[in-house]
């Protein structure tokens, strides 16, 4: 487990529709945990977690009209040669408890989704079935993630992500909310996170610095 960090309240009270003004303006927030940085932007507001001084990330050009996310001020946030994924829409969601509808998955510590939530987040935990599988773990800023994959995008049986998330969330207490970071361009993935309940509530972008006497 990691110690939740300060842009997590920001999270939770986005989840009961609770947002920063919308004012353009930016709170610099301490870095994350693992040398993990991030740029989070809700409705006229952003929000960035950096070892970067917070006149230093104002002074690039970030502001809460969709300037903390551009390339320009990525590229100095993770500095030359550091590590930025890729722009996310965040959601979230309310568990449903009940029974879980899906049960421990073995045999996926290589798959290539079981390894990424691994080197950004912690605690993971695989569940799946014949449709796919699904990662359950503390992400940015302590939250609970969740994020599937499909064994077979392709195959001609339509409602198979739909399903694997409305399972994947008996996996969750009930009312409790769990967050998914699904790429706006991911239009299948995005379709079937907002026809499940999913609700957008912002962007985010998640980088690694490399800066001088700091590894990657």
């Amino acid at each position: 487990m990691v110690e939740s960090h300060p842009l997590l309240g920001y999270f939770l009270d986005a989840a009961k529709g609770v947002f920063p003004p919308v004012d353009g303006e930016v709170t610099v927030l301490g870095p994350l945990a693992g040398g993990l940085e991030c740029s989070v932007a809700f409705t006229g507001h952003a929000v960035v977690a950096t070892a970067r001084p917070a006149d230093e990330v104002r002074a690039h050009g970030a502001d809460g009209f969709g300037e903390s996310m551009s390339p320009d001020f990525l590229r100095h946030l993770a500095g030359p040669g550091g590590w930025i994924g890729c722009l996310d829409a965040t959601l979230v969601a309310p568990g449903s408890g009940g029974p879980a509808q899906l049960g421990p998955l073995d045999g996926a510590d290589a798959h290539p989704r079981v390894q990424h939530a691994r080197e950004i987040r912690a605690g993971v935990e695989v569940y799946g079935d014949a449709r796919g599988l699904v990662t359950l773990a503390q992400g940015l800023a302590g939250r609970r993630e969740l994020s599937i994959e499909l064994h077979d995008p392709d195959e001609p049986l339509p409602g198979r992500g739909r399903t694997l998330i409305a399972d994947a969330l008996t996996l969750v207490p009930e009312g409790e909310p769990v967050f998914a970071a699904v790429s706006p361009g991911n239009a299948r993935s995005l379709r079937a996170f907002l026809a499940c309940g999913f609700t957008p509530v912002g962007s985010e972008v998640l980088l690694r610095p490399r800066r001088p006497g700091r590894p990657v």
